[in-house]
């Protein structure tokens, strides 16, 4: 969609506009504290490191911003491309980490002032407290003053360092300097961490991208271009630095403090460069301060009003002064929280904070452009894309989360506490007020449900036949003996597999065996003489209920003759059934399903042994009395339809002539491109099964209640078995309680072990399709 800005930024002045969103107080404050926590000049080696490790995420933002320009920046990459939950985190990181680099250049931008001015040396604190209320009421009046002199303030603090770097390289001592490449330095990824902070703004290039000509080929190199010119700028002017000042004794002379912190650009000018140059990089760390300050302030202050909008934070955080035409709330909170940071915080702490969450912030950056690139989103289209995809967002992941836990425990605890809050904060006001979810979900849940498709058309498509073995034992009820045989021929009818209905009966251990267990054939018991089952009509055509066979009658003996009756005696009768079906590599093993043991923790039985033992699928018949219809319900309790599951209701339904019902939950607050993710599954599945089938979306809460309501009406119900576990036991399975509520028969369908998914990926898919 048109903009109507007009795309006028050519290469120059969009790396100007990163450029100064990193070049900023941190340059003129870190070198001395990161000198102490590396102990030695490897320091210039941790700026190298920390400008290289932000290169993957500044590629995938690249590559996003060309997508999609849109200001917003990474908050906006990585709340389209996760989601709300990783997007509230990413607003969140992004304002406290810009708010740490604001307090970052008061509290260390102060020392220059007492370098100029002695005498306020014990009121550093309350300055620079009174500083952030001054800018805080700068940008309440008018963000247009805050950044009005924001490229004149970066062009001067270059040439000012530019400056000290040609004036002090003559001057350095080779001796200060030695060891400033050493990759063995102790501390090296410490001092990587804590300079981190220094090249927050680097994304700042996508907020503009819609006024930038030609895209594809500007902001890649704009972005790329202004990280190595900013890089080659911090390690220059720290080589200088460490290469002239002797820090452990100006530390001992009072000149630095025993962290590092001060003054330390001023005082290396004051070495190389005279009275003039000291003026001069003091002066352009005083406007470091003014600049990074204002300028942090006035970014923080603008996510919580970004995500006021998305709904993510109460919506006073959106509400502009019409005075000032400024979020007031927004800046005010925000300049509260840079002042508690000065006040509470040491300096080495407010750097390691803000670095711990612009890393987090990285990580998700690159996260998010994983999510759009492998959720195959509609209107996707980059002009630019990332290279060594995967590779290279999993580099800068990796590289990120290594770096994190190097910040120290404080900063790594508190970014940890602040994301979980975050979490929690979502999941109590968020999440009720938005059905939005990110392009990586809904595009993994196209995956999923693709997957699903390939493996049950590739089932539906074998032609095979599928060998089923009927369990009946001294327990059995001879009408549900019935029935399942009923339901197994209905089931090989079109296959053309093989029944086996096998009595298995117990008898007493026996001392001396005769080697293996014998199953004779039998003829046909006095139940099976009277079973019924629905079958094809002389012209071929299916109705419910369709005409009826006898296994009596002459004429259907004859058509059943795949039909075997054994007799097994047993000692142990779910161990046989286990063997039986193992040796004659049967399919399917049907049995009467017990509910009162499949409730029990510690209690075994014919059921439970069977599940956890069966080398094939395992159907469970709960019968109450079937004898045809005209719709078979089938049910998923969690995540995609099984195959086998599938297979076993359609082949039901050729037989009888009956309509399938396939019955899915979402929640009732489900967003819309979850909605029709599902329906377009359910939609594919249609066409891949071979009788008529309905579709029916639930959007319910409770799963069990909303499948029983729609299911009560069904004269079959085919759904999944769970594993077995402390949960059920406690709370009940799905699938069993949505079998124990309804009134018609069901059949619970254990596909064999290899087709199930573990507890993982049932987990995720159960989240991606029903929760």
């Amino acid at each position: 969609m048109k903009s109507g800005l007009k795309r006028d930024l050519g290469l120059f002045p969009t790396m100007a506009i990163a450029i100064g969103a990193m070049v900023g107080a941190g340059i003129f404050i870190l070198p001395g504290v990161a000198f102490m926590t590396v102990d030695g000049p490897a320091v210039v080696l941790a700026f190298l490191l920390a400008g290289i490790l932000i290169l993957p995420a500044a590629f995938s933002a690249s590559e996003m911003a060309t997508a999609m320009p849109e200001d917003g920046g990474s908050y906006v990459f990585v709340e389209r491309g996760m989601g709300p939950l990783l997007g509230t985190i990413a607003g969140v990181g992004n304002w406290f980490m810009l708010s740490f680099k604001g307090a970052l250049a008061l509290v260390g931008g102060v020392p220059y002032l007492v370098f100029i001015t002695p005498g306020i040396a014990e009121y550093i604190i309350p300055l620079a407290v009174a500083l952030a209320i001054f800018f805080t009421i700068i940008n309440i009046v008018s963000a247009k003053s805050a950044g009005r002199f924001q490229f004149v303030i970066v062009g001067v603090m270059i040439a000012a360092l530019g400056y000290f770097i040609v004036g002090g390289v003559p001057s350095i001592v080779p001796e200060q300097a030695s060891g400033a490449w050493n990759f063995g330095s102790g501390g090296l990824l410490a001092a990587t961490a804590l300079v981190f902070i220094s090249y927050a703004g680097v994304i700042k290039i996508s907020a503009v991208a819609e006024e930038v000509k030609d895209p594809g080929k500007t902001i890649p190199r704009a972005m790329i271009g202004s990280i190595v010119f900013t890089t080659a700028l911090y390690v220059a002017v720290v080589y200088v630095a460490v290469g002239v000042v002797d820090i452990p004794a100006a530390i001992e002379a009072g000149d630095l403090q025993s962290d590092g912190e001060g003054p330390i650009m001023a005082l290396a000018a004051e070495q190389v460069l005279g009275p003039i140059g000291t003026a001069v990089i003091v002066a352009a760390a005083l406007l470091a301060l003014a600049s990074t300050a204002n300028a942090g302030l006035l970014s923080a202050s603008r996510f919580p009003f970004a995500m006021a909008r998305d709904g993510l934070v109460p919506p006073a955080f959106e509400r502009v002064s019409p005075r000032f035409s400024t979020p007031v709330l927004s800046v005010v909170v925000s300049g509260g929280v840079v002042a508690l940071m000065i006040i509470f915080l040491p300096i080495d702490q407010v750097a390691k904070f803000g670095s711990a969450f612009q890393i987090i912030v990285f990580i998700l950056v690159n996260l998010a452009l994983i999510g759009f690139r492998e959720g195959a989103v509609d209107g996707y289209d980059p002009v630019f894309t990332s290279p060594l995809y995967p590779w290279m967002q999993i580099f800068g992941m990796a590289s990120g989360l290594l770096v994190l836990t190097q910040v120290g425990f404080v900063p790594f605890a508190g970014a940890a506490f602040i994301t979980v809050v975050s979490i929690v904060y979502f999941y109590l006001y968020v999440r009720p007020r938005t059905d939005r979810e990110g392009a990586a979900r809904t595009g993994v849940r196209k995956s999923v449900g693709e997957t699903a498709l390939k493996r049950t058309k590739d089932l539906f498509v074998e032609q095979r036949g599928y060998d089923t073995l009927v369990v009946v034992t001294d327990d059995t009820p001879s009408e549900t003996s019935a029935q399942m045989l009923r339901l197994a021929v209905e089931f090989s009818d079109s296959r053309q597999g093989d029944i086996t209905v096998g009595t298995f009966t117990q008898v007493p251990p026996r001392i001396f065996t005769a080697g293996d267990t014998k199953s004779p054939r039998t003829d046909p018991p006095e139940w099976a003489m009277n079973a019924t089952t629905s079958s094809v009509s002389m012209d071929d055509g299916r109705s419910g209920g369709g005409a009826q066979k006898n296994l009596n009658d002459t004429e259907s003996a004859g058509e059943l003759s795949n039909v075997t009756f054994r007799e097994i005696e047993t000692e142990d009768v779910g161990r046989a059934v286990v063997e039986y079906a193992s040796f004659h590599e049967e399919n399917f093993i049907m049995l009467e399903r017990r509910a009162e043991e499949l409730y029990e923790l510690y209690r075994g039985g014919l059921n439970k042994y069977v599940l956890k033992n069966a080398p094939c699928a395992v159907l469970l018949v709960e019968d109450r009395g079937f004898d045809g219809g005209d719709e078979i319900a089938v049910g998923t309790n969690s995540g995609t339809y099984d195959p086998v599951k599938l297979l076993v209701a359609n082949e039901i339904a050729e037989g009888t002539g009956a309509t399938l019902t396939l019955l899915q939950t979402v929640p009732a607050d489900a967003s819309d491109e979850r909605r029709a993710v599902v329906q377009e599954y359910h939609d594919n599945l249609r066409r891949i099964l071979t009788v008529d089938a309905d579709s029916r979306v639930l959007e319910t809460d409770d799963r069990v209640e909303g499948l029983s309501r729609f299911a009560e009406s069904a004269d079959l119900l085919v759904t999944t078995t769970q594993r077995r576990g402390l949960q059920g036991v406690v709370f009940g399975y799905p699938g069993d309680r949505l079998v124990d509520n309804i009134d018609c028969t069901a059949v619970m369908v254990q596909p064999p072990d290899k087709r199930r998914s573990g507890l993982i990926q049932r987990a995720v898919i159960d989240r991606l399709f029903n929760n």
